[in-house]
C-alpha cells in the first residue's frame, strides 16, 4: 500500500476527527515516528509508536499549524515517549528467564557444612598424633598437591627423603586408623 502525503486539507479532516483522515495521517508519520524510535534505541519501538499516535489523538481537535504543526505535535510526543522508555528501562532490571537446568549454583546444606568440619577435625587430630615431619609431607602432598619434588624444595630435604617420609606417614596412618576401628 501506497503511504498517503499529508496535506493541509487531511489535516484539518483529522482534526475535525474523520477516521479516513486520522487513518492517512497513521499512514503517513508512523513509519517516520518507527525509524525514529528504533534509531534512538528504543526497547518496543512498535509499541511506543502506538502510543505516541494514542497520545495525539485527543490533542488533534485543539492543533494549530497544519501540516508542519502536525509533525511538530507527533515528535515531540515521540521524543517524550522515548524519554519515558528510557526511564521506565533504568528503573526496571532486565529479566531473564530462569533454567533449572542451567543453573550450576549449589549451596551446600547444613549437614554437609557439619560433616565437613567434623571430617576436617578427624583428619587433622589424626594427622597430630604423626612427627611434624611427617605431617608436613602429608600436607603438601595431599591437600596443596604438590610433586614429590616441589615438596622437598620446600622442606630442604631430597626426594627420597620425602618419599621415605610419606610411606611412613601412610603407614603410620593405617595403623592408627586400624587401632580406633578395634577400639569402638
Amino acid at each position: 500500500m501506497k503511504r498517503p502525503e499529508l496535506d493541509e486539507a487531511t489535516v484539518a479532516a483529522a482534526s475535525a476527527g474523520d477516521e479516513a483522515a486520522l487513518r492517512n495521517v497513521y499512514l503517513a508519520l508512523a513509519p517516520a515516528v518507527l525509524v525514529y524510535l528504533r534509531g534512538r534505541g528504543v526497547g518496543d519501538p512498535e509499541a511506543v509508536t502506538s502510543e505516541v499516535f494514542v497520545a495525539v489523538l485527543p490533542r488533534l481537535p485543539g492543533l494549530r499549524g497544519g501540516v508542519s504543526g502536525l509533525r511538530t505535535l507527533v515528535f515531540s510526543v515521540a521524543h517524550a515517549r522515548m524519554v519515558d522508555s528510557y526511564r521506565a528501562g533504568a528503573r526496571r532490571p532486565a529479566t531473564v528467564d530462569y533454567e533449572p537446568a542451567e543453573d550450576t549454583r549449589a549451596v551446600p546444606s547444613a549437614e554437609d557444612d557439619a560433616l565437613r568440619q567434623l571430617s576436617n577435625e578427624r583428619v587433622e587430630a589424626i594427622l597430630a598424633l604423626l612427627p611434624a615431619d611427617q605431617r608436613e609431607v602429608l600436607y603438601l602432598r595431599v591437600i596443596a598437591d604438590l610433586s614429590i619434588e616441589h615438596v622437598a624444595q620446600v622442606i630442604g630435604r631430597s626426594q627420597g627423603a620425602v618419599k621415605q617420609l610419606q610411606r611412613r606417614a601412610l603407614i603410620a596412618l593405617r595403623a592408627l586408623l586400624a587401632e580406633r576401628r578395634v577400639t569402638r
